[in-house]
């Protein structure tokens, strides 16, 4: 049983996205709060224990990063149409993660993994800060000198998400790993799972938007 505890808090950020999304619309931002960092307490967890015990499966390869994804578009899309946030900051996300999407299609059949670094993870936490300090300041109604402090957090974050993907483009190019002829490829026609994971996200983000808004 233990074996497939991470999959199971895989799992559970799954399913605590609709009520991150539908606490926001409500404009329960405490309980949005609550769950969102009950959503990020499973994410460590998850990790944590996969790797610790040699528990990491393909399933959790693939569901999640996907959980990330959702998690973060499905928040960061919820508080720009509440008015909470930007347009623009989901934007940008969308397009890091269509331009990353891309970027690993080119990966496809070649012998080399990817690894996280550190500006990839602080990129992570901010967006994860940013988001903590939109809810609590708009449950608590902040005024003054605070008040922009989570833009502050989602710019900063933006522009590690920024840099952290041209280092990634950066590294590709120099250890040769893309080419010119990787430019010609179809890149719709490869690395699927990258595709249908944007597509999922976005597709589940329209449905909780249809189902709350």
């Amino acid at each position: 049983m233990f074996k497939h505890v991470p999959n199971i808090l895989t799992i559970t950020r799954f399913l605590l996205i609709p009520f991150i999304v539908y606490f926001i619309f409500t404009e329960q931002f405490i309980l949005a709060f609550v769950f969102f960092t009950i959503s990020g307490i499973t994410d460590v967890a998850d990790g944590f224990i996969a790797r610790k015990f040699n528990l990491v499966s393909n399933f959790g390869k693939l569901m999640d990063p996907l959980a990330d994804k959702l998690t973060q578009i499905c928040t960061l899309g919820s508080l720009a149409l509440v008015n909470i946030i930007p347009l623009w900051i989901l934007i940008i996300v969308l397009v890091k993660e269509f331009i990353m999407i891309v970027g690993a299609s080119f990966l496809y059949g070649k012998d080399v993994v990817v690894y996280s670094k550190w500006y990839g993870k602080l990129a992570t936490v901010l967006f994860y800060v940013a988001i903590v300090l939109s809810l609590i300041f708009r449950q608590f109604n902040v005024e003054g000198f605070w008040k922009n402090l989570d833009l502050i957090c989602y710019a900063l974050a933006l522009a590690a998400t920024l840099f952290a993907l041209i280092m990634y483009v950066w590294s590709l190019y120099h250890n040769g790993f893309i080419d010119k002829d990787d430019l010609k490829k179809d890149v719709t026609k490869v690395n699927k799972k990258n595709w249908n994971c944007f597509a999922i996200s976005i597709f589940l983000f329209c449905f909780l938007f249809k189902a709350f808004y």
